[in-house]
């Protein structure tokens, strides 16, 4: 007997009837965390965030640990007072079933004003007084002011957005679904805060102008200029950056794509037996900090590099400068943007359905009719999501053109010369990143457009234990020559980086050393403890704790929104995915910056701490996740979801126990990429870190700048193989997608 889906209608009465038990409890939750915020937590935000003396040692002792409702008695700040009124409405519906209109009213109304309540004092009032001139005007000069919101504030504010989406699912958003409504409410927040606005303060100065205010006209002018959208290269000139940018990320974006499904067929339509090997090697450079990456390719390919050097003597030629530009550029940029790809195809090829191939090969179809006409349609999603991440990552980079850009100027460079540079242009840094911004647009309409509205559903309720057929012998063999090759160039780049991290002096001494490392992180013993002595000690620690906050967070926001986007319908969808895609599309100098901006003062006052690193890592990176959530979720048939919610689960319980549990390649994806990312970040870490929070890559640029590159590389080496066993724990961790399906290639399936 087949299976038949349920139609919309059926799923939504399954989803109202079965989160009926839960929402009542839901709100007991939320209305407890309000007042607790409000009349026990600290409101304003305390000199460290991590610190929790104020458990032991809070108000009265220390005023600063004061929570709102103490504050409001002692008569200060009474512009938190209506906030109670917020927080004491939900307690009229309590006993009251969902389906009464009250209900609903009292839950949006309350949950809103307390929410926008919250957000305008934060605003409006800062560390001086008034933030706006007409604030004053209106309602006359304020004799107090007020901080960052701490962990009170954080925490009602919380329970105000949560009652809020709680009111929108009474009402029969989306189903009566309070999760999703919860998640959707939730993800808008988050991004809104740490993505658009700080993004928002930066645009603004697009339009500002020397000595002070704003010029439409000036925007124009700027924005339209030769140095931006100039066609020199055409006549033997210079191109603008734009155009630069833009070839350049096309090409790292299909060459990326294309060496990503090359390791991703290697690994899971052949009979090579060191895939783990292989497997490890792919994805290496992606944890390794990008400017040693560039050191590398330059001893090897610059005017004096060993390659150079010896194919000028072999032929009899003049060495060149010829991989400064664009042949260096794209060189490094595929080198270390492969494994982005490679990390999202991996599952999406590892997910298309054994029994259609096999199908197509009993209607007497050879295997290069197969992969052409079932396998690579049905890999068109992980493809335009490696496609879009490698555009993505190429447009954002500014690393590999700060080292080997040469002549060849892209975007994010001059973003980074205008804000650090001697000009100090915040204008025309806004403008170069609207163009960006443009160019990012533009590749994730062309993705939707040429995926279409085409199914590719290949995992459903049906079991399915069938076996990948290998490649046809005409594909093999070239996949099997650029995977060697690459092989071959990979072992070779990080032979170099090895090789430097012991000798003396890289290209100068040569003599074998391990001093570099001892310097770095030499450990004694002084009486009777063991003390962390190396120089590098206190910055290692501090990446490695921060990128392991930061990892899971990046994960569970992106996949979460993944869900959102592919499962859910609801208003708003598409610029709601164009929101989580912002951050990826920007610059990390930019982000930095913008940070900074929108963060050193209140409503959130988190510059210098560890905390404004997490937020950063997790929204710079959150996209791969949503992206290899997507592609993956793609080929998960919807009857799975309808199937639990028909034996009774709700929405959360579906999305835990049915979607998350075949969701594991997209997890290990975003995972590592989180992690290693936050390990090697360098360009939003500049303008964030802190005398107590130095990052692993501040350190090395500033032992860099020093000319201490023995010490760089050494420490840069020993971030590669820790990052190298995070890897390989992050996927015994999350263990791979068991579907029922055969391993070996044995042709008659034994």
């Amino acid at each position: 007997m087949g299976y038949r889906s349920l139609d919309a209608a059926a799923v939504s009465r399954l989803r109202t009837v079965s989160l009926e038990k839960t929402t009542h409890p839901v709100l007991i939750f939320w209305i407890v965390a309000g007042w607790v915020g409000f009349a026990l937590l600290p409101w304003y935000g305390l000199e460290e965030f991590w610190s929790f003396d104020w458990l032991l040692d809070g108000w009265p002792t220390r005023p600063d640990a004061a929570p709102a409702a103490v504050l409001l008695a002692l008569g200060q700040k009474l512009w938190l007072a209506p906030m109670l009124l917020a927080l004491a409405a939900p307690l009229l519906v309590l006993g009251r079933r969902k389906t009464d209109p009250l209900y609903a009213r009292v839950l949006i109304l309350a949950g809103g004003f307390g929410f926008a309540w919250l957000v305008a004092q934060g605003l409006g009032i800062g560390l001086r007084g008034w933030t706006a001139p007409w604030l004053e005007a209106l309602f006359g000069p304020l004799g107090t002011r007020q901080f960052g919101m701490g962990y009170g504030a954080l925490i009602t504010a919380s329970a105000f957005l949560f009652l809020f989406t709680q009111g929108i699912a009474a009402r029969g958003a989306v189903g009566g679904d309070v999760f999703v409504t919860g998640a959707i409410g939730g993800v808008i927040a988050v991004v809104t805060i740490f993505v658009f606005y700080p993004i928002l303060k930066m645009l603004l100065s697009a339009f500002a102008v020397k000595g002070g205010g704003y010029s439409l006209a000036g925007f124009f002018d700027s924005m339209f200029s030769n140095r931006i959208w100039g066609l020199g290269c055409l006549n033997g000139a210079r191109c603008g950056v734009a155009w630069n940018s833009l070839f350049l990320a096309v090409l790292v974006g299909v060459l990326t794509t294309a060496l990503g499904l090359v390791f991703a067929l290697v690994l899971t339509r052949s009979g090579f037996r060191f895939k783990g090997a292989l497997r490890a090697l792919t994805v290496l450079p992606i944890i390794t900090p990008p400017f040693v990456i560039g050191l590398a390719i330059i001893l090897l390919f610059g005017l004096s590099g060993a390659v150079t050097t010896w194919t000028a003597d072999l032929l009899g030629v003049r060495p060149t400068r010829w991989i400064y530009g664009l042949p260096g550029i794209l060189i490094a940029q595929v080198l270390a943007f492969t494994p982005i790809a490679f990390l999202v195809l991996i599952g999406v090829v590892e997910g298309v359905s054994p029994s259609m191939e096999e199908a197509a090969q009993t209607l007497r179809a050879n295997r290069w009719q197969t992969f052409r006409t079932i396998s690579l349609p049905l890999m068109r999603p992980g493809l335009a999501n490696a496609f879009l991440l490698g555009f993505i990552e190429s447009m954002a980079d500014f690393g590999n053109p700060l080292v080997l850009g040469g002549n060849y100027d892209v975007l994010s460079t001059e973003i980074f010369f205008a804000i650090v540079g001697a000009q100090y242009d915040q204008s025309r840094a806004a403008i170069l990143a609207i163009v960006l911004l443009a160019f990012t647009l533009g590749a994730f309409y062309v993705q939707r457009f040429w995926l279409g509205r085409k199914s590719y559903t290949t995992v459903t309720g049906k079991g399915d234990a069938g076996v990948h057929p290998a490649m046809p012998a005409g594909l093999a063999v070239p996949v099997y020559v650029i995977a060697a090759l690459w092989v071959a160039f990979t072992v070779v780049i990080y032979g170099m980086i090895l090789y430097g991290s012991v000798v003396q002096l890289w290209g100068v001494d040569d003599t074998i050393t391990l001093k570099h490392y001892l310097t770095a992180f030499r450990v004694s013993f002084a009486d009777g403890a063991l003390r962390w002595t190396g120089s590098a000690w206190d910055s290692f620690f501090t990446t490695i704790v921060i990128s392991t906050l930061a990892a899971p967070l990046t994960a569970a926001v992106g996949l979460i929104t993944a869900y959102l986007l592919t499962r859910q319908n609801f208003a708003g969808k598409r610029a709601f995915e164009f929101g989580t895609m912002l951050s990826f599309a920007i610059p990390g100098t930019v982000i930095g910056v913008s940070y900074i901006l929108a963060f050193n003062v209140p409503p959130i006052e988190i510059t210098g701490t560890g905390l404004i690193l997490i937020v950063s890592f997790v929204f710079r990176n959150m996209p791969v996740g949503v992206r290899a959530g997507i592609a993956s979720m793609s080929q998960l048939d919807r009857s799975l979801d309808e199937s639990s919610l028909t034996l009774g689960a709700n929405s959360w319980q579906t999305f835990r126990r049915v979607i998350l549990p075949l969701l594991r390649p997209a997890i290990l994806a975003a995972l590592v990429y989180s992690f290693v990312r936050a390990m090697t970040a360098i360009s939003a870490v500049i303008f964030l870190v802190s005398a107590r929070y130095d990052m692993a890559t501040s350190y090395i640029i500033g032992r860099v700048e020093n000319n201490d590159y023995g010490l760089a590389i050494a420490y840069s080496t020993a971030l590669i193989f820790v990052m190298l066993a995070a890897v390989g724990l992050l996927q015994l961790a999350v263990g791979r997608t068991r579907i029922g399906r055969r391993t070996s290639h044995d042709p008659k399936g034994t």
